[in-house]
């Protein structure tokens, strides 16, 4: 008898996910533990494996389809010489991008067939649907490097990654990618998608499982010329590594009086992988280092943030609109350098402020904005500036107490609501 492949659920929280690719084809023999499909999901990328044997008799949903609900058939398996009918599909939500046209000077890398369904954010313990804000409303506002009339082409973090290390690779030929599945697997979140088939195994390397091990070689290599990006899966997993990092990496430039440089470090959240924001479709366009941006204006109180936190304070700066606070939203985009004159220049306007940090209150970026607030700041301020982070705790792994702990738009609203004495 015919059997239904279901969309599966790979983690306790998932409804919904991506089919990012089909490892199989209709009229295909398979086996129980052959893979299938890649599926990803918010968190990660991960394997369909076949339970039973038989044949690829019909495939029901196409590769790069999103918002798929668990549960929901995806193809049929048959036994040999069965015939089969397929049943009536449930609507997805299939918002596949278009190709888009390759530059004449810079060929594209194939595009990965991961995308977040704007429309629906998938429910998680995360509160996506504050991330999606970022998006919605941080790309109506442009940066003042772009000049007028740019026109804008819609990406996902995860492309704009690889986009920007492919364009290096192209441009330099010292440079060179490394890390755990970057090559064969193409990343284990998908950041390497097609390098290996542009640049080839010599300069896309998959590495051992150790993180002290490769984390050396690249310091090493970058000490000797070379231009490495190592990337570690999380940063959790540096740890491993810390002593490269801090004790040869960091140090080089200075121990050795400038003649060896190895500038390392770039985190980014893998939550906001699948997010798209608008990108001015230029040559060699990068975001400027140590410089901050205003994605969402206001005159009542400057909300302060960077990275997943951005779209937490979107979120609360739409509710507050809707009950008469005009908030500020400032996008530190990165740490150090820290660009403390547009956060002085806001505080200067508003005369209140709040810094938002998915992070611990200790020795924190919300600690060293108040204390910039508070030296060179002072004179502006119309209440102390007050900040909300995630609970000072180690990290639950429990979903109800991992949301309890992260922040909420909630918490943002009144932490305003108390400096604008509301």
């Amino acid at each position: 008898m015919p059997v239904e492949l279901k969309m599966p659920a790979l983690s306790p929280t998932m409804e919904e996910g991506t089919l990012a690719k089909w490892l199989v084809k209709e009229g295909d023999d398979v086996k129980s533990g052959d893979i299938l499909a890649e599926i990803e999901t918010d968190k990660a990328t991960m394997e369909f494996e076949a339970v039973d044997e038989g044949k690829i008799a019909k495939i029901l949903v196409p590769e790069g389809t999103d918002g798929v609900k668990v549960g929901q058939p995806i193809a049929i398996l048959a036994g040999d010489g069965e015939q089969v009918s397929a049943p009536a599909a449930e609507p997805v939500s299939d918002t596949k991008e278009q190709p888009k046209p390759a530059s004449t000077e810079t060929p594209s890398v194939p595009e990965p067939a991961s995308q977040q369904d704007e429309a629906t954010p998938t429910p998680h313990v995360f509160e996506t649907a504050a991330r999606d804000l970022v998006a919605d409303v941080a790309a109506t506002h442009d940066d003042p490097e772009v000049p007028e009339g740019t026109p804008l082409v819609s990406m996902t973090v995860r492309e704009a990654l690889r986009d920007a290390m492919a364009e290096e690779m192209r441009a330099d030929e010292r440079v060179f990618v490394m890390g755990e599945e970057v090559a064969e697997y193409q990343g284990a979140y998908k950041v390497t998608q097609g390098l290996l088939e542009e640049f080839g195994a010599k300069r896309v390397v998959d590495t051992p499982i150790t993180e002290y091990g490769f984390a050396g070689l690249g310091t090493g290599a970058a000490m000797g010329g070379l231009r490495p990006i190592v990337e570690f899966m999380t940063f959790n997993f540096a740890m491993q590594a810390i002593d490269h990092i801090i004790n040869s990496a960091a140090k080089t430039n200075y121990m050795s009086g400038g003649q060896m440089r190895c500038p390392v470090v770039f985190l980014e959240n893998e939550l906001l992988y699948g997010q798209h924001f608008d990108v001015p479709q230029m040559e060699d366009y990068v975001l400027p280092i140590g410089k901050a941006r205003i994605v969402r204006p206001g005159k009542d109180v400057t909300i302060v943030s960077y990275s997943i936190g951005v779209g937490v304070a979107l979120e609360a700066a739409q509710e507050l609109m809707g009950q008469g606070i005009s908030a500020e939203v400032i996008d530190l985009r990165t740490l150090r350098p820290l660009d403390k004159a547009t956060v002085l220049e806001s505080l200067k306007r508003t005369n209140r402020m709040v810094v938002v940090e998915e992070g611990w209150p200790v020795c924190s970026i919300s600690s060293e904005i108040i204390a910039i607030a508070m030296t060179e700041g002072f004179d502006d301020l119309d209440a102390p500036v007050l900040r909300v982070t995630d609970a000072d705790v180690p990290l639950p792994y429990a979903a109800n107490l991992e949301k309890m702990a992260l922040i909420k738009a909630s918490e943002v609203v009144e932490a305003v609501k108390a400096v604008t004495y509301r």
